[in-house]
Formats: C-alpha cells, structure tokens, sequence
C-alpha cells in the first residue's frame, strides 16, 4: 500500500484539510494509499484542528474535527513512502530532520508556491482560498503519485 503523510507547522489547519481531502479522494475513488498528517512544531499536539478549518471542511463535505495534531518523526520518514511538505520551511524543517521523499504540495498545481497559512488572511475567507488551493493540490498530487 502507498502512503502519504501531509506536513505544515502546527498541525491545525494546512496539513488537516490535506488529509481529509486526500482522505475523501482516495475513498471516492477506490484507491489503495493510506495518509495521515504532521506538524513540524509540537505547540498544538494532541489539539483538533482550528475551528476554522473544520468549518471549511464541513462546508465541502468532509469531517475533519477528529483529527488530533501531532508532530512528525523520524520514523514517519520510514512509514510514509511520500513526504509532503506545505511550504519552503517545512521542507527546509524536514529536510534537517532527515525526510528523502518530500514534496513540495504547491509543485502539483500552484506553481511551486507555498500554500499559505490562512491566519495571514483577514478573517474566514482566507480558509476558502487555502482550501481551494490545497484540494487541487492534493488531487493532483494523487493523481501523479498512483500512475
């Protein structure tokens, strides 16, 4: 079975809508890959995600709220076969924790860019910005990866 673990900072908003999204494609289309998500960071471990994520996430069909954050190890280098990383500086965070698989999500859709934190948006539309850029993102991601 493929697998694939999702990473951003905390673990409360990028990285969870990643893993739901990826979580329903995968269902929705029969397919045989496992995922989870990761923070770099360790401030929210054992927290759900932010309220707004969950909220973006019901409003598009996916239940997120019992995901409970935790921060990447080492040994989730050797579980995952893909390492996917939402930005530059958790590439750069997980390249020094010594990941050989990762990805940069923006690279499968966003032209190579960063997906944002959505804090850096004025309030709840910047999840629906985030949300739109990471669901492309990861199905385009899935795509490739399962060819």
């Amino acid at each position: 079975m493929k697998s694939i673990i999702f990473v951003c900072l905390g673990n409360i908003c990028r990285s969870p809508l990643a893993d739901g999204i990826a979580k329903k494609y995968i269902k929705d289309n029969a397919l045989d890959i496992s995922v989870d998500s990761a923070g770099t960071g360790n401030w929210h471990v054992g927290e759900n995600p932010c309220p707004n994520s969950i909220k973006v996430a019901k409003n598009n069909g996916i239940d997120i709220s019992a995901l409970v954050s935790r921060q990447v190890t080492k040994n989730d280098f050797e579980i995952y076969d893909l390492v996917v990383a939402l930005d530059d500086n958790n590439m750069n965070d997980l390249t020094a924790l010594g990941a050989k698989n990762i990805v940069k999500l923006g690279d499968y859709g966003f032209y190579g860019k960063d997906v944002p934190d959505p804090y850096f948006y004025n309030g709840f539309e910047g999840f629906d910005k985030v949300y739109d850029m990471i669901q492309k993102c990861v199905i385009n991601l899935i795509d490739e990866y399962t060819k």
